[in-house]
């Protein structure tokens, strides 16, 4: 049996972990630079708060101020994600992390006459160690623990835990499925199923094999498979996946045009490229900046650009990383241009073991160095939380009133956010 454990509404409840006083209000958290709902709460939804709403559309809609929104705390979430996910491995047998607020559990020793009652003691544990609300769904299949999860969190009656061990529950629970909320069919597939009038996932279970494999070929024929009751998505395909592009990309919080405001922003996109890779143990090869004029406002110029750079032996540095693409940034640069929106992307993405430098260019004494300072400071912002210590290119500079003094400020708008409970002591008042 396999089991999945889903956090309920994430991002919201690591926001109300230390807010008890919202416990039924309706809450947003933002996406960076506090520009549109990325996750709602349950009473939020009710009021018809859709994802992906513009903040500023949110305050237009909802004037009277009952619905609370944060700046996106990834310091926070993160470390509750990881809280939570060492009591899964305390108590399942192997636990493989899918994503921030979900997890598969392999079941195997675990005695299938008490799984549900042990399902639940489970997730009254990580509620009562963490204050999380979690949902586990327990089937034969990792697709059918998906859907079963989806049960357990709808419908209190579960008490929080859904298991679908015989037959009889697998086809009650399909048949009230929609087939587009199925983990693996994607909106072109649903699309072709719904014409030919398959609406449940029990529907599409029941089709011949042969057709399915015909129509929509490997991925859809193991979906098919999954929902019948085998087992063969392998979870080790999912934890050792590394990425071989990566994109850091944001909007702006409004408008901007001098060159060392876009700089900044870009330096962040970078710098946060180049953490991703040392995550995953990685370099790259290639680092391209893009840039884009506000495309909504047709009365104004418009003007998109990007360049390339390869680097002669692939690399992780965050230096190397922001230094290349504020020289990418100079080239394609236009005066005049009102910029809404950047990127960094980072492609030829291979192993760090497997390095191979260049004859006449590298320079080992000066890669150690530099690969020391990137440990130290994936090790501060780590331990006290991101963007603890960044590069001087990474923040704003602006001077005084009087002109005489220049502070540095965050490029990252968060006005919204809430402190680092978990990570950094002191960073809140006990009232």
């Amino acid at each position: 049996m396999v089991g999945l454990v889903d956090c309920d509404n994430f991002f919201c409840s690591c926001e109300r972990v230390f807010r008890p006083d919202l416990a039924r209000v309706p809450l947003v958290v933002l996406s960076n630079n506090d520009g549109c709902v990325v996750a709602r709460s349950a009473e939020a939804k009710k009021m018809g708060v859709r994802e992906g709403l513009p903040y500023y559309q949110l305050l237009e809609q909802f004037p009277d101020g009952k619905i609370v929104a944060f700046s996106s705390n990834y310091t926070l979430y993160g470390d509750l994600s990881a809280r939570i996910m060492q009591i899964l491995r305390d108590e399942a047998p192997d636990v493989i992390q899918y994503s921030i607020d979900e997890a598969f559990l392999v079941l195997d020793g675990v005695g299938e006459d008490g799984l549900k009652q042990w399902g639940e003691r489970l997730c009254a544990k990580v509620l009562r160690y963490t204050g999380m609300p979690v949902s586990l769904g327990i089937a034969p299949s990792k697709t059918l623990a998906k859907v079963a999860s989806r049960y357990a969190k709808k419908y209190p009656g579960y008490r929080k835990c859904c298991l679908m061990a015989n037959e009889t529950q697998r086809r009650k629970a399909l048949e009230s499925f929609p087939v587009e909320d199925v983990w693996g069919i994607g909106r072109r597939i649903s699309a072709s199923l719904q014409m030919q009038g398959v609406t449940t996932a029990l529907q599409f279970a029941s089709l011949p094999k042969d057709m399915v494999r015909k129509r929509y070929h490997v991925t859809g024929e193991q979906t098919w498979r999954e929902l019948n009751g085998e087992d063969v998505i392998r979870l080790e395909c999912m934890s050792d996946t590394k990425k071989k592009t990566i994109m850091t990309s944001r909007s702006f919080p409004g408008m901007l045009t001098e060159m060392a405001d876009l700089g900044t922003h870009v330096a962040n996109y970078a710098a946060r490229c180049a953490v991703k890779l040392r995550r995953q143990q990685s370099v790259c090869e290639m680092v391209t900046v893009f840039i884009q004029s506000n495309h909504f406002r047709e009365d104004l110029l418009q003007y998109d650009a990007s360049a390339s750079h390869t680097f002669a032996t692939a690399t992780a540095t965050t230096g190397e990383l922001v230094n290349a693409s504020l020289r990418l940034l100079e080239k394609i640069y236009r005066q005049g241009i009102y910029y809404k929106r950047a990127g960094v992307m980072v492609s030829g993405v291979g192993s760090a073991l497997a390095l191979q430098p260049d004859l006449f260019e590298f320079n080992p004494a000066e890669r150690a160095k530099q690969m020391n300072v990137c440990a130290a400071l994936d090790s501060i912002n780590g331990r006290m939380g991101a963007d603890t210590v960044v590069l001087g290119a990474q923040q704003y500079r602006q001077k005084s009133a009087d002109g005489k003094s220049v502070k540095f400020v965050n490029a990252i708008r968060r006005a919204l956010k809430s402190p680092d409970y978990t990570t950094v002591l002191g960073s809140f008042e006990v009232c």
